[in-house]
C-alpha cells in the first residue's frame, strides 16, 4: 500500500508511475457513456409501454374474441416491458450512485495529494510518520477507483443482458402489425397522464374514516411507499390488469398502514368506498400472472406460499442470495521488526550517572600494564543461593482395632458316656473384618 501511494505521488509529480492508468479520467468518460446507454434503453422500453397501454385501453371497449385474445397477449407484453423498465431504473440509480461516489473520491484524492505535496515540497528528508499514512490513504482511494470500475462494468453487462428481452417484442409485435392499430390513437406518456388530472384532487371531507395525504400538507411526501409500485389499484382491478401509473398529487389513501395512489379522482373515490374488495381482486389477478407478484410488490399477500425453511420476515420479503466461496488468510508472526532497545534506561538518575561518566572519560587517558604473573589471570564470577526456611514432616499417626477373642468350650459338664469329650469353638473375627 505504501509503495502504491509513492508511485501515485511520483505519477502526479511527473517523475514516475509509468504503467498506471488514469482511473479517474476513465471513470469520468465511462459513467456518462453508461448513463446515456441506459437512458436509450429506458426510453425504448417506455415507448413500448405507452404503445401497449394505448392499445389495451382501445381494445378494452371491444369484446370481440379475437381482440380479447390479442389483448391478453398485449397485457403480458406490457407486464414484461414494465419489469424491464423497473430493472433499468434500478441500474440507472446505481450508476448515479457510482458517479456520486467517484466525485467524492476524486475530491478526497486531490486533497490527499495536495497535502503530501505540501509536506514533501523542497525537503530532502521527511519523517515517515507524516507521509506514510497519506500514502496509505492514496492507495486505498485508488483501490476504491478500481472497485467502481468493476461495478460500472457489471452494470453495463447487466444492461446488455437485459437488452435481449426488449428485442423479443419486435418479433412478437412487429412494426407492420402495430402501426395500423395505432392509427387514430393518442399515445399518452406517464408524464402526460400525471399532468392531466393533477388539479382534480380528492376532498378529504367526503371520507370520514379514511385518511388522505397530499404533497402540500405532508412532510417527506415523496418518501411514502406506494403500493403496487405506484400503479392505480382501481384501474388494475376493474380493467382486468391494466397498468396505469397513479398520480400522488390527486391524493394518497392510507388503508391498514399502506398507501395507495390513483390515476383519477373517480378511481380514488370508488376504491375508497370498498378498499378490501379491490385489494382482493388485485391478488386474484396476480395469481393468474405470477410475474405481477414481483412487479407490483405483492409479497405481503402471498407470504403463506413460502415454505417454512424460507420464512420471510416482516421487513424483508425477498430472500437475500447466499454467496459462498473458499477463502484463506495468513497472519505474519512479526509484521514489523522488533523495537527492543537493550540499552534503554527508565531511571533518570542512571542516565545522569552515565552522562557524568562520559563527561569524565573525555578528560581521562587509559594505561595498561602487565606482568609475568598477571597475564594468566582472568575474571570469574559465581553465584550462591541464599538460605531459606524450610520444613518437612515424616511422622504420622495411625490406629487399629484388635478383635475381641470369643472362644467357647462345649461338653465340660459331662454326659451319659463315662468319657468326657470337650469341643472348642473359636468365633473370634478376623482382623481385617473389624
Amino acid at each position: 500500500m505504501i509503495v502504491t501511494g509513492i508511485r501515485l505521488f511520483n505519477k502526479d509529480c511527473g517523475k514516475g508511475g509509468e504503467g498506471i492508468d488514469d482511473l479517474p479520467a476513465i471513470l469520468n468518460e465511462a459513467i456518462p457513456a453508461a448513463s446515456h446507454h441506459i437512458d436509450i434503453e429506458l426510453h425504448a422500453s417506455q415507448q413500448l409501454a405507452y404503445r401497449y397501454t394505448a392499445l389495451i385501453e382501445m381494445m378494452h371497449q371491444d369484446k370481440n374474441a379475437d381482440i380479447e385474445l390479442r389483448q391478453t397477449v398485449l397485457k403480458e407484453a406490457l407486464y414484461n416491458v414494465r419489469q424491464h423498465e423497473a430493472f433499468l431504473c434500478i441500474i440507472l440509480s446505481d450508476v448515479i450512485t457510482c458517479a456520486q461516489e467517484v466525485e467524492m473520491m476524486q475530491k478526497e484524492f486531490a486533497a490527499e495529494m495536495e497535502q503530501v505535496n505540501n509536506i514533501v515540497k523542497s525537503k530532502t528528508a521527511v519523517p515517515t510518520s507524516l507521509v506514510y499514512p497519506i500514502f496509505i490513504g492514496l492507495s486505498n482511494l485508488w483501490t476504491s477507483f478500481q472497485d467502481e470500475i468493476l461495478v460500472l462494468s457489471f452494470l453495463n453487462n447487466l444492461t446488455v443482458s437485459l437488452q435481449q428481452f426488449l428485442e423479443t417484442h419486435a418479433l412478437i409485435f412487429p412494426e407492420e402489425l402495430i402501426v395500423p392499430l395505432l392509427e387514430g390513437l393518442v399515445i399518452k406518456s406517464d408524464e402526460e397522464r400525471l399532468l392531466k388530472n393533477a388539479d382534480d384532487k380528492v376532498n378529504p371531507a367526503d371520507f370520514v374514516k379514511e385518511e388522505w395525504f397530499f404533497p402540500e400538507s405532508t412532510i417527506n411526501f415523496s418518501q411514502l411507499l406506494l403500493q403496487y409500485h405506484g400503479f392505480c389499484a382501481y384501474t388494475f382491478a376493474v380493467k382486468d390488469g391494466l397498468l396505469i401509473p397513479g398520480n400522488p398529487s390527486i391524493g394518497v389513501l392510507k388503508h391498514k398502514e399502506r398507501y395507495y395512489s390513483f390515476n383519477s379522482k373517480e378511481a380514488a373515490y370508488a376504491f375508497a368506498k370498498c378498499p378490501d374488495k379491490y385489494i382482493k381482486m388485485v391478488a386474484e389477478k396476480a395469481k393468474e400472472c405470477a410475474e405481477l407478484i414481483q412487479l407490483l410488490e405483492l409479497h405481503h399477500q402471498f407470504e403463506y406460499l413460502a415454505p417454512y425453511s424460507q420464512f420471510r420476515t416482516k421487513d424483508k420479503h425477498l430472500q437475500q442470495p447466499i454467496s459462498k466461496c473458499d477463502t484463506s488468510t495468513q497472519t505474519d508472526t512479526h509484521i514489523l521488526p522488533p523495537t527492543i532497545v537493550k540499552n534503554y534506561e527508565w531511571n533518570e538518575w542512571e542516565l545522569r550517572r552515565k552522562a557524568i561518566k562520559l563527561a569524565n572519560l573525555r578528560q581521562k587517558l587509559t594505561h595498561s600494564m602487565q606482568t609475568n604473573l598477571s597475564h594468566m589471570r582472568r575474571d570469574n564470577c559465581s553465584q550462591v543461593y541464599l538460605l531459606k526456611d524450610s520444613s518437612s514432616q515424616t511422622k504420622r499417626e495411625n490406629s487399629s482395632n484388635v478383635p475381641k477373642p470369643q472362644i467357647f468350650l462345649a461338653g465340660l459338664r459331662g454326659g451319659t458316656p463315662p468319657t468326657t469329650h470337650m469341643t472348642k469353638v473359636n468365633l473370634t473375627r478376623a482382623v481385617d473384618e473389624t
